[in-house]
Formats: structure tokens, C-alpha cells, sequence
């Protein structure tokens, strides 16, 4: 089944359009005969014939438009939704291969009393002077944590 485009919808549009305009006329019209008339048995026809079929009118109009404008919104979407479906994902990387890391360094650094250790060019550590070299030992000994920011290998020290 084809999914319906944006131009299908404009023949409703155009319709909701044309019973606005001619509610709207109607409604004039009908206040027309109405102000000419001084007795209210006279001003039924008015009301009758002109302005509650051009309110109607207008009241259509409206919802032709609200469904027209969601329908329009609709296919919209769903051509969006068509177009990155068909584009895929980005076939230049193998599937499976995890990305980069923020920073990339083979010095590991950590700041004394914290509980991670960093590459030398973590945001988190880099330029502070109170970063020092990490100790392999203690990073084998659990006592301290890789930082989920840089990703540190213990293969880097």
C-alpha cells in the first residue's frame, strides 16, 4: 500500500477552504436580511435559509481543515521516517566495533584520594598538577576504577 504524500491531502484542504469561505457568506448574507427585518417573524427565513446553514458551513470547513492538516502532518512523517529508513545506517565503520574513546593516551593518571584513573588527556585530569602517575599496582588491586569519560586500558600503563 503507497503511503499517501503531501500533495494527496490538498484537494481536502481546499475543500474545508471553499465551506469556510461560503459559510461565511452565508452568515453575512443571513445577518443582512436579518438587520432589514423589524419584526422576528420576518427574520426567521433569514436564519433559516443563511446563517444556520453557513455556520454549519463553517463548522465543516473547520473540521475539513483540523483532518486535512493531520493527515497532511501524517504523511509528512511518515515520508521522513521513509527517507532514514532507506539511508540506513553508516556503512563506513564495521557493525560490532565499540567508538573511539574521548581521549586517547598510553600515560594513566589519577588524583590523589579519588577512586578513578584517567589517560593524560582526560578532561577530568588534564592540566591539574595534582594528577599524578597511577601505580599499576593499585589499579590490579581494585582500588581504583577506570574513568567511564576516557576509558582506560591496563594495557595503557
Amino acid at each position: 500500500m503507497r503511503t499517501p504524500r503531501p500533495r494527496d491531502k490538498q484537494p481536502v484542504l481546499w475543500a474545508g477552504w471553499a465551506a469556510l469561505a461560503a459559510g461565511a457568506v452565508l452568515c453575512v448574507l443571513g445577518w443582512y436580511g436579518v438587520s432589514g427585518e423589524r419584526f422576528a417573524e420576518r427574520q426567521l427565513p433569514y436564519l433559516a435559509s443563511c446563517t444556520v446553514p453557513g455556520a454549519a458551513l463553517i463548522v465543516a470547513g473547520t473540521v475539513l481543515l483540523a483532518r486535512g492538516r493531520d493527515a497532511l502532518t501524517a504523511a509528512r512523517v511518515d515520508e521522513m521516517y521513509g527517507l532514514l529508513v532507506a539511508a540506513g545506517p553508516d556503512d563506513s565503520e564495521p557493525p560490532g566495533r565499540p567508538a573511539p574513546p574521548l581521549a586517547v593516551s598510553g600515560d594513566l593518571l589519577m588524583v590523589p584520594g579519588g577512586t578513578l584513573w584517567h589517560r593524560a588527556d582526560c578532561p577530568l585530569v588534564a592540566g591539574k598538577a595534582e594528577a599524578v602517575p597511577v601505580d599499576a599496582g593499585l589499579v590490579r588491586g581494585g582500588g581504583l576504577g577506570p574513568c567511564p569519560i576516557c576509558e582506560p586500558d591496563e594495557a595503557d600503563d
